[in-house]
């Protein structure tokens, strides 16, 4: 990954924020979007330069196709190139019954789960194919798997981007471009107390037993963005401990 450039939406804070930090590890530099939280966005880029590699933190809603462009564009004036792209940001309720969740916030789980998608695809582009091609990882879920009940706004944005990124691993394969999808279950990040009845239960009812980190998104995303997965566009990968499989639950 040394030498590489990837864009990460919504990478301050949560699963963002550690494919950020696993990205650095393993000597990617890394631009931080955020759309608020310009303290935690600046306090992940200063982690990743402490790494040794480059980082920048840059503000713009990925659901706005102009501010994304400013974003791509002053990310190829700071380093020259863009070599990823993991799109990772969302905000808003995902979690309701039918009749609590109102058409607005369907309207914006498709939004970040279809237009950010597509904007933020749309603005890499041209630079990937002139450098001969890139990495697009998009963060989906487990659920989409599991058909769970009160999640139909999360997974009406979920599934578009699911749809989004199979037939786009298809248009853009020729370009050299591949499109891949990172499936996280419940994953431990700085809000989740590992130590809790609840994260143990949870583990312990997983294949592999433990409650997976946020950087084990990471490290899929980086199997993904280096030429180990040259030949990979398309697929689906849960990181889940086995809860649920390529085929479904």
């Amino acid at each position: 990954m040394e030498g590489k450039v990837a864009i990460v939406t919504g990478g301050a804070r949560g699963i963002g924020a550690d494919i950020c930090r696993v990205l650095a590890t393993h000597g990617c530099s890394v631009v931080v979007n955020y759309s608020h939280s310009k303290d935690e966005a600046d306090r992940i880029a200063m982690e990743a330069m402490l790494l040794g590699v480059r980082s920048l933190a840059i503000q713009a809603d990925v659901r706005d196709q102009t501010q994304v462009d400013a974003m791509v564009s002053l990310t190829l004036q700071e380093f020259g190139k863009i070599d990823g792209l993991i799109n990772n940001a969302i905000s808003g309720r995902q979690h309701g019954l039918l009749a609590e969740i109102e058409n607005k916030e369907f309207q914006n789980m498709f939004d970040f789960g279809a237009i950010a998608t597509v904007n933020t695809i749309r603005a890499v582009r041209p630079s990937m194919h002139a450098n001969g091609g890139g990495r697009i990882v998009n963060i989906v879920t487990e659920l989409w798997n599991m058909g769970s009940g009160s999640w139909s706004a999360y997974l009406g944005g979920k599934g578009a981007m699911v749809g989004i990124s199979r037939a786009l691993a298809s248009e853009l394969g020729p370009e050299g471009i591949t499109v891949n999808m990172v499936a996280p279950g419940w994953m431990a990040t700085e809000n989740v107390d590992i130590t809790s009845e609840g994260s143990i239960k949870f583990g312990k009812s997983l294949p592999l037993r433990r409650h997976g980190s946020a950087r084990e998104i990471g490290n899929a995303c980086v199997f993904f963005m280096s030429d180990l997965a040259s030949y990979v566009t398309g697929t689906y990968l849960p990181v889940a401990g086995g809860r649920v499989t390529q085929m479904g639950a």
